[in-house]
């Protein structure tokens, strides 16, 4: 969508979740993060999919590493479109996450033009603001507006998801051993949810996978008069086809979204949230 007549190009991190077909449809270029299973390296979302990093796991007990983009690789990058007479809008995952915007802080410093933007976010919390951006070059406005208007935007987006598993969160720190057996044994399915660019937990839910996501629904969208219609996502770490449908139709019948996408979540998400995880991720007004 973006053209070159406004010479503006957005991209981003691997981790904003998007399908292949919205980045076409968008023009936004993704650089991956790197992924790291036991020694070998990947590129999140070309050369590795989520499915083998929950694979690696379950054979090795050891999650793999991410690696922040480096900021010779955001350089190169950001200069291919400046030394065209592009300016360059960046959108990453939360700096409380990563290293990565700071890395893209380092290598904008050195162009004009380019602006990082923190998202604050992850997953398709993050894909919001990248879509959000291209509508806004699209319909003429300046680099600078936009960037501005995204640092406003950011804080109204609303993301959650309900875990499946404390595995993944133990393994990386974030979970003591305790508290991951104890959901377990109980089957409580903890939703997190991000705010002011880190993730907290929110409510806990009991059951199998349909039960704890139907209730996660239910909970997080029911009966609100303060969602934005336009957009929502539906994004998940391999949950089963006919689970999600059924949730979709459960969305749309809670609050009739405009357009409601379905994205799988990438290896760096998916290395921290587990399999079966899912979020419904929207704007507020």
């Amino acid at each position: 969508m973006n053209t070159a007549m406004n010479k503006i190009k957005i991209t981003c991190d691997s981790t904003c979740d998007l399908t292949r077909e919205l980045y076409e449809k968008y023009n936004v270029e993704v650089i991956p993060l790197e992924i790291n299973l036991g020694g070998e390296f990947f590129a999140d979302g070309v050369t590795i999919t989520a499915d083998k990093v929950f694979s690696y796991v379950s054979e090795t007990g050891v999650l793999p590493k991410t690696s922040a983009i480096p900021t010779a690789r955001y350089s190169e990058v950001f200069k291919k479109y400046t030394d065209e007479g592009y300016s360059v809008i960046h959108i990453n995952i939360s700096s409380e996450f990563s290293a990565c915007h700071q890395n893209a802080l380092n290598a904008a410093k050195e162009l004009t033009g380019v602006y990082p933007i923190d998202s604050r976010n992850l997953s398709t919390g993050s894909g919001h603001l990248v879509i959000a951006a291209s509508e806004m070059a699209e319909d003429g406005m300046e680099a600078s507006e936009i960037a501005a208007k995204l640092d406003e935007i950011k804080e109204k987006v609303d993301a959650s998801f309900v875990l499946q598993t404390l595995e993944y969160l133990k393994k990386g720190g974030r979970c003591s051993s305790l508290a991951a057996l104890g959901a377990s044994i109980l089957q409580l399915c903890p939703e997190i949810e991000v705010v002011e660019g880190t993730m907290r937990a929110r409510r806990k839910y009991r059951g199998k996978i349909k039960k704890t996501i139907s209730d996660y629904i239910k909970g997080r969208i029911g009966g609100r008069d303060d969602i934005e219609l336009k957009r929502a996502f539906i994004t998940h770490s391999g949950v089963a086809p006919e689970i999600v449908e059924e949730m979709k139709a459960l969305v749309l019948e809670l609050q009739p979204f405009e357009e409601l996408l379905e994205t799988v979540a990438g290896c760096t998400v998916s290395s921290h949230c587990g399999p079966e995880c899912l979020g419904v991720l929207f704007f507020t007004k």
